[in-house]
């Protein structure tokens, strides 16, 4: 675990300030180590700064808490040992106006007990020294996040590899300078990365891993631990599985870019703990090779009938027009495009998310609208900022069929400003006519519309709203007037007459049929 009394900020190094030339500071006593840092700089007149120390300071003082027979006693052990154990990093004392020299016994007392002083010249205020810290600071964390971005860059792009798993072990080694290794859920070794270290070491991480392993209530999911000269770390990934680091040091970042090697190591071995990216790949593969649905589904383990889900992103458009019917029809009635135009492809993360919302990662994301499968035990609901239209609950070889349904239960809830619109399983007219009889009467009906799809869509659209001209057009992505011209046209090619009721039932029959 972190240290609680250092600051969660990158350190400048001590060296750094006092090259400054313009700050004119000099390391008057204490060590010179170029491996010390500072977190803030900190200015106090106390005579005990302790109780406002958070550890990783730099603590400017005047001297104006100073007694004046304070060089006879105990005074500046008392106050240096204070400050080394409240955290303290450096003290830097400031020359004028109380004091023209650095007292001795403070300089004594410093080397004593191994806390750099610094002298402070007349000409430099301590708010200068200040902001040169915070400027270091600055610099020093924007290094940081720039190596952070550029390994998640990294990372990413291996684990797109056709061998992820070790192209992320690879790299992470290569950015953290040391060796990754991915530990399976029994413990055994079964991918590294980097330079091996010495027996003892990989010992001690192997330890290390099952600190994080799961085995109840309250198991950390990282663990830390220093030995012989190198940091180790431990990640449980949530599969079983746990990733192990061996560095020689501990730099800023590392926590982060060694997190996100283990976001995309959970993601790429939780497919294979769960044996699902397997069997996806299986019936894909069978399909490709001539398999039929009914052949391929079992491979999914997912039951005997599956829903088919289409889901259109809602636009901001559609969005802002919720409720607020009138307003799209006048805009309409004005001869303007209808509210809703052809929706943008939705990006991968946000399907990611609505599949996982939905119960299943049988997603086909391509084109303006994502399809789902969806097993029956896991019926769809509404998702916010979807429009989805789903099918009857089928079997794998009326998968087509459960397709179209979906088509058209999406158009529907599209032009309804429904956020889900399930396919009709009631019994109707069609189930007091023989199916092979029904067919052939909507063949027969609709022949003159066989070569015109564009028709035969809009005019089962058209009927499917009660014969609104905006709604039809909202569902089409079309203008108003194209639907006009449209169903005159089908009115024509059928010589019927539209406006019949018992006409719109026989032509809605047949569509049902088609």
């Amino acid at each position: 675990m972190p240290d609680p009394t250092v600051p969660p900020t990158p350190a400048v190094p001590l060296t750094a300030l006092l090259a400054r030339d313009d700050l004119a500071l000099r390391l008057i006593a204490g060590p010179s180590d170029p491996s010390l840092v500072i977190h803030a700089a900190h200015t106090s007149e106390m005579a005990d700064p302790y109780p406002y120390l958070l550890g990783g300071e730099l603590l400017l003082t005047a001297g104006v808490h100073i007694p004046e027979a304070a060089g006879s006693g105990t005074y500046f052990d008392d106050y240096v040992s204070r400050i080394v154990a409240a955290g303290g990093a450096a003290l830097g004392f400031g020359l004028a106006p109380v004091h023209d020299t650095v007292p001795r016994a403070l300089v004594a007392a410093c080397d004593r007990y191994g806390l750099p002083l610094i002298e402070v010249p007349p000409q430099t205020p301590f708010t200068a020294v200040a902001r040169a810290v915070w400027q270091l600071l600055a610099q020093a964390r924007l290094a940081e996040l720039r190596r952070v971005t550029e390994a998640q860059q990294s990372l990413a792009s291996a684990a797109s590899r056709p061998d992820p798993v070790p192209s992320v072990l690879r790299q992470l080694a290569n950015r953290l300078g040391g060796w990754t290794a991915l530990y399976g859920p029994e413990g055994t070794d079964i991918a590294s990365a980097g330079r091996e270290p010495e027996a003892p070491v990989r010992g001690s991480l192997a330890e290390l891993t099952d600190v994080v392993r799961p085995s109840g209530p309250g198991t950390p999911t990282s663990a830390t631990h220093a030995t012989a000269g190198t940091h180790l770390a431990a990640y449980a990934l949530g599969t079983g599985f746990v990733l192990g680091v061996a560095t020689p040091s501990r730099e800023p970042g590392d926590h982060t870019i060694a997190s996100v090697a283990a976001v995309l190591l959970t993601l790429l071995t939780g497919e294979q703990q769960s044996g699902s990216g397997a069997a996806r790949n299986s019936a894909l593969v069978r399909l490709l090779l001539g398999g039929t649905p009914e052949e391929v589904a079992p491979l999914l383990g997912k039951g005997d009938k599956w829903f088919v889900v289409h889901a259109s992103p809602i636009n901001k458009r559609d969005i802002a027009d919720l409720g607020a019917r009138g307003p799209v029809d006048l805009r309409l009635r004005r001869g303007a495009r209808p509210a809703t135009n052809h929706p943008q492809p939705p990006d991968l993360l946000a399907t990611t998310a609505l599949g996982a919302a939905l119960g299943s990662t049988l997603i086909d994301p391509g084109g303006e609208v994502v399809r789902i499968l969806l097993p029956a035990d896991r019926a769809p609901e509404p998702h916010p900022g979807w429009t989805l239209g789903a099918s009857d609950a089928v079997s794998p070889q009326q998968l087509t069929a459960a397709d179209t349904q979906a088509a058209r239960a999406l158009a529907r809830a599209r032009a309804t400003r429904t956020p889900l619109v399930r396919h009709g399983t009631r019994a109707g007219l069609a189930g007091l006519v023989p199916p092979h009889e029904a067919e052939a009467h909507a063949r027969a009906l609709l022949a003159p519309l066989a070569e015109h799809p564009a028709l035969t869509e809009t005019l089962r659209t058209w009927l499917s709203l009660h014969g609104s001209w905006d709604r039809t057009a909202v569902a089409l992505a079309v203008h108003r007037n194209t639907v006009r011209r449209r169903i005159a046209r089908c009115a024509a090619l059928l010589d019927a007459e539209l406006d019949d009721p018992d006409v719109r039932m026989e032509l809605w029959f047949a569509l049902r049929q088609a």
